[in-house]
């Protein structure tokens, strides 16, 4: 019985600790690109947008995958519920923010097309 008590408080800390680590990758990759975003934005960089978007989906990637973890660790329904209302809540801006970049890629491979037609011409 110690051994699976030992073993319970073990995985419950690796968890804590991974949790945090994620958290923090999660918040610094969304700050390195708000600040990467900002700069492109000053400088007139067209990448401003797609930049910005792909760096905010990554850190949300990050930041999900510390609520998933939360998951194994909550003894609570309520807790239960509040991290399952989470994840919906980051999976449904990471859908959006994919969707984003997904439309600006689009926009950019449609005027790359019309570049070449026109220089045809």
């Amino acid at each position: 019985m110690e051994i699976l008590e030992l073993m319970h408080m073990l995985m419950e800390n690796l968890v804590e600790v991974a949790i945090l680590i994620f958290e923090f990758i999660g918040v610094g990759v969304i700050i390195w690109s708000g600040i990467k975003g900002f700069v492109y934005y000053i400088t007139k960089n067209p990448n401003v947008k797609l930049t910005l978007a792909q760096g905010l989906a990554i850190g949300l990637e990050f930041k999900l995958g510390s609520e998933i973890l939360k998951t194994v660790v909550v003894r609570e329904w309520q807790e239960i519920v509040t991290v399952g209302a989470i994840i919906a809540l980051r999976a449904a801006l990471t859908f959006l923010i994919h969707w984003e970049i997904k439309e600006e890629h689009k926009d950019k491979l449609e005027a790359a097309q019309e570049s070449l037609k026109n220089e045809e011409k």
